[in-house]
């Protein structure tokens, strides 16, 4: 099989990073090539430059497609080449339809003028490609994260794409949508497709790749033939992280439990909007020192409950009562739950948990400015002792705390939105999806983490949508569904059985 791609002594550099230092990178056409690495390893870096958003001179090295070296000014040269790019951020616009999506930028068009008709039947060929059945006139807005993530698919696919690169495409996915889309890839194999994708998730990567290119420190590591029975889990972190991780999970020796610290009863959440019950009726605990999951599926209600608890962000109407050391409170706003002792680190970083184009150390003191302020004005000398103290215990590698957020990996982004919440001293943590889209060594250390904090005495609801997560960090678990909660399992009776059949009561 020859190769479609060759990226030859790729280097890439940012103010103070070099973030690719000369990756060469091969794939063979018709091939599914798993990209794998930790968080700032340069997998998207890498796929940025082979698509034109880093234009040809911007970086060092050779691409080669097809055996000709190209020279990407823009996105668009590389799409004409038959590359197309989707990232984990879906880029389709939520008030047009699933037809104006697909063919955005493309339209059919006679003198100016768009050929709508023509649209709409070419968009159901390219909706039949991904087997998709849903009506093109629809609004993308009024669809799921799983059909969205197809709509983009064929989107490229009405460009003729001939390679097809996939950015962490099942990061929000629930496991159905996901093996959805791992079976597209493989019947977009058949019909001549070579595709990349990015992934943490080893399994999803060990089940779909060919071959298995892993990246590290921005340098290449090696790549894995899955023909050769190469592609092997426990290799894959070791050459991710440049050491073995035997268990991904830490144990926790000596486990205490004290008193019940937070307690919700019969809690309800109307969404008004929705029209509708969000949450229904919960009754939840935590004690001093203990690590409780919360596990469902999408839509389950668990984030809701989260929101609900930690100051009623979305303003749902409220019945119930909430209890903190057995003292019945009342938390109106986020302040009054961060007053008693609640923090919340948001499932989705980037829209709700960090203010990506501030630096490490206002993100950092964002949720308690009061503590490095006097009178009323920030000492900055006390915000940078604060920054860099956290920066050195949870390890965020940054080259300095005056670095964009933005410019941070996935990982070292989710540490700086956790330094931000324990900077408040809370009593309960809510890790609300504490590992999505991050790699397995960054995983460790937040795990490792978990464990640090629970040893102080501090409680953590975890909420994620991992099961072997739940499983491996849980000292307890309850199970929701459609608002409710429909099980309650210690950690000694629980299995991924027994949860998935009360998710889906």
């Amino acid at each position: 099989m020859k190769n479609i791609l060759e990226m030859r002594n790729i280097t890439k550099e940012f103010p103070g990073v070099k973030a690719l230092d000369n990756v060469n990178f091969q794939v063979k056409e018709g091939e599914i090539h798993c990209l794998v690495g930790e968080n700032g390893a340069g997998k998207s870096t890498l796929m940025k430059v082979l698509s034109g958003v880093y234009p040809h001179g911007n970086y060092d090295g050779d691409i080669v497609l097809n055996g000709e070296v190209q020279k990407f000014a823009r996105i668009n040269d590389s799409e004409k080449k038959g590359i197309a790019i989707i990232y984990q951020e879906l880029a389709l616009v939520p008030e047009m339809s699933v037809y104006e999506n697909i063919f955005l930028g493309h339209e059919f068009h006679k003198k100016g003028i768009v050929n709508w008709h023509s649209t709409r039947v070419e968009a159901i060929k390219m909706l039949e490609k991904v087997n998709l059945s849903v009506h093109p006139s629809t609004k993308v807005i009024d669809l799921g994260v799983g059909v969205q993530q197809l709509i983009e698919i064929a989107k490229a696919l009405s460009k003729d794409v001939k390679l097809l690169i996939l950015d962490e495409p099942t990061a929000s996915l629930n496991e159905d949508d996901s093996e959805n889309l791992l079976k597209l890839l493989k019947d977009l194999k058949k019909e001549g497709v070579t595709s990349i994708m990015i992934s943490h998730k080893l399994k999803e990567v060990i089940a779909i790749a060919d071959t298995v290119t892993v990246l590290r420190d921005g340098k290449t590591i090696c790549s894995l033939d899955a023909s050769k029975g190469e592609v092997v889990e426990k290799d894959i972190i070791k050459y991710m992280v440049g050491r073995e991780i035997n268990d991904i999970f830490p144990k926790r020796e000596n486990k205490k439990f004290g008193d019940v610290l937070l307690e919700v009863k019969d809690w309800s959440a109307f969404d008004k909007n929705l029209g509708r019950h969000v949450v229904k009726n919960v009754n939840f605990n935590i004690r001093e020192g203990e690590i409780v999951g919360i596990a469902g599926l999408m839509g389950a209600g668990r984030t809701e409950f989260a929101h609900s608890i930690f100051g009623n962000m979305k303003e749902y109407g409220l019945t119930g009562e909430i209890f903190i050391k057995g003292k019945p409170v009342k938390h109106n706003h986020p302040s009054d739950a961060i007053k008693n002792g609640l923090a919340y680190v948001s499932e989705d970083r980037k829209g709700d948990g960090l203010i990506l184009i501030q630096d490490v150390k206002q993100n950092i003191t964002l949720a308690n400015l009061n503590k490095i302020a006097k009178r009323t004005v920030i000492d900055k000398h006390e915000e940078v002792i604060v920054a860099e103290g956290f920066r050195q215990s949870l390890n965020i590698k940054t080259p300095s705390i005056e670095q964009k957020v933005n410019n941070l990996s996935g990982g070292n982004q989710q540490k700086v939105a956790i330094g931000k919440w324990l900077f408040v001293e809370p009593n309960v943590l809510i890790l609300d999806e504490p590992t999505r889209g991050i790699d397995v060594g960054a995983k460790y250390e937040i795990y490792t983490l978990m464990n640090e904090l629970i040893a102080k005495g501090m409680s953590v609801i975890m909420i994620s949508s991992e099961l072997p997560e739940v499983l491996g960090m849980s000292d307890r678990v309850y199970v929701m569904a459609e608002g409710k909660l429909t099980g309650e399992l210690p950690i000694e009776e629980a299995t991924q059985e027994k949860i998935m059949e009360m998710a889906t009561l």
